[in-house]
C-alpha cells in the first residue's frame, strides 16, 4: 500500500517458469496483491506461481498477450486494487522500480506511468538488438508527431495505471496480440490521461521473452495502424470504437453480454481453496 492506495502487480505469463521466481523475489512490501495469468503455458509456470503465493489464473486456451492483460486487469480491479503495475515475469525489467512507479500514480500527478528503456540510454547497453532500437526510435518519433505528445518510447511492457484508467479505457476493443500495449497508450492520450515516464534498465538474455523479426514487423505495422486510427478519429474523418466512451470496457465480466467462467482448480499441495489456480474460459 502507498498513500493509502492498494497496489496490485499483475504478470501476463507464457512459459515463464525459468524467470518467474527471480521476478517475484524483487517485489517489495508495498505490493498488496500479486496476480499471474498463465496463457495456457506448456511448462510449470502456474504451479510455480502458486507455490510463490501468487494468485494464479490459467486461460483454458492460448488467447494471446492482449487478452491475457484483459484478464490481469479484470482480476486486479475485482481484488480492489487502486493502482495496478504490469510487469513481465521474464525478468527483462526489474520489479525494484514498482514502488517508484506506483508512487508516481499515487501522487495524483500521473494517471499512467511507463518504464522507459530509452531514458538513460540503457536499451543498447542491456542488449536490445540494434534493429529493434532503430525501429523503436522511428516508431516513437512517428507517434509523437501524430498523437501530439512527447514520450521517449511507446513500446515498453512495464507500466503502472490508476484504477480510473483501467475502468475508463475501452480495452476490450483492443487487439489480442502485442500491439495491445501500444493501443493502450493511444487510448490514454485520447481520453486525456496524464502519462509520466521513469528510466528503466533492461536485460536481454536467452530466457527473456522477445518476439522474433517476423512478429516485430507485424507489431510495427500494428503501431502504424493504431497511430492513424487515432489521428483519423481525432480529426473526425473516421470514428473508432477504441477511442469512444461507449467502447467495451473491462468489468467484472470479461466481455459485455457474455459469460466468462472462472473455476477453481483443486490442488492437493495447496493449504487453502483460494490458493488454487483458477481456470479462465473466455466466451
Amino acid at each position: 500500500m502507498i498513500n493509502g492506495k492498494r497496489v496490485a502487480v499483475v504478470m501476463p505469463a507464457y512459459n515463464a517458469e525459468k524467470t518467474l521466481e527471480k521476478t517475484v523475489a524483487e517485489f517489495t512490501d508495498i505490493v498488496d496483491i500479486k496476480i499471474l495469468v498463465d496463457d495456457n503455458s506448456t511448462d510449470r509456470t502456474a504451479e510455480l506461481s502458486r507455490s510463490l503465493g501468487v494468485d494464479t489464473y490459467i486461460h483454458d486456451a492460448n488467447y494471446g498477450y492482449g487478452r491475457n492483460q484483459q484478464t490481469c486487469y479484470r482480476e486486479a480491479l475485482a481484488a480492489g486494487a487502486d493502482i495496478v503495475v504490469m510487469v513481465h515475469p521474464d525478468y527483462q525489467y526489474t520489479p525494484l522500480l514498482i514502488p517508484a512507479m506506483a508512487g508516481m500514480v499515487a501522487s495524483g500527478v500521473y494517471d499512467m506511468v511507463l518504464a522507459s528503456r530509452i531514458l538513460g540510454g540503457g536499451a543498447l547497453r542491456g542488449g536490445m538488438p540494434r534493429y529493434k532500437y532503430v525501429a523503436n526510435r522511428a516508431l516513437t518519433a512517428f507517434q509523437n508527431l501524430f498523437l501530439g505528445v512527447k514520450l521517449s518510447e511507446y513500446h515498453t511492457g512495464y507500466r503502472a495505471f490508476s484504477r480510473e484508467v483501467l475502468e475508463t479505457l475501452p480495452l476490450l476493443e483492443n487487439s489480442d496480440d502485442f500491439v495491445f500495449d501500444n493501443q493502450m497508450i493511444a487510448q490514454a492520450v485520447a481520453f486525456g490521461f496524464h502519462i509520466g515516464e521513469i528510466s528503466c534498465p533492461t536485460k536481454y538474455f536467452k530466457e527473456a521473452s522477445s518476439i522474433n523479426f517476423r512478429r516485430s514487423v507485424t507489431y510495427g505495422l500494428g503501431v502504424l495502424k493504431t497511430t492513424m486510427d487515432f489521428y483519423f478519429h481525432r480529426i473526425g474523418l473516421r470514428k473508432n470504437a477504441m477511442f469512444l466512451t461507449r467502447g467495451r470496457r473491462v468489468s467484472l465480466q470479461y466481455y459485455a453480454g457474455n459469460e466468462a467462467a472462472v473455476e477453481a482448480v483443486p490442488d492437493a499441495t495447496q493449504p487453502a481453496a483460494n490458493d488454487a489456480a483458477k481456470t479462465v474460459t473466455h466466451a
